[in-house]
């Protein structure tokens, strides 16, 4: 079987990484107007993944603080609990805790940031000069 042929037994579009699904679906819910049941996020991917994928995808979002949920129906309806700018800087927050060396990241992180991006975050910091 070749790089881009599918596994045997799978039908349709195949199988993509769960990063992929999780940043789609989270892209959906930015976008949406409100909370979205799992089905009717399923109705909104480009793919169409089985609706127990979803909710299953939703469910662990859920877990790990990404989203709230409230109930709707026999279902619950779930949305961000942040915006973009906020999911990303959790991430960032994530990644830091995780490593062993504190201050070599964050030494690092900052040798690789632009120049603009360098004078914001003096800014930001109230370290400008």
């Amino acid at each position: 079987m070749g790089a881009s042929e599918e596994p045997p037994g799978r039908g349709g579009g195949g199988r993509r990484a769960n990063g992929a699904l999780e940043n789609e679906i989270i892209g959906v819910l930015h976008g949406a107007d409100g909370a979205l049941t799992p089905g009717e996020v399923a109705e909104r991917l480009t793919a169409s993944p089985a609706h127990t994928t979803v909710a299953t995808t939703l469910a662990r979002l859920h877990t790990r603080g990404v989203l709230g949920r409230t109930p709707r129906g026999r279902s619950y309806a779930y949305a961000p609990v942040t915006d973009e700018p906020g999911l990303t800087a959790r991430q960032m927050r994530q990644v830091m805790e995780g490593g062993s060396d504190r201050a070599s990241v964050l030494t690092r992180f900052v040798d690789e940031l632009s120049d603009d991006d360098e004078d914001l975050l003096r800014r930001l910091l109230g370290t400008e000069g």
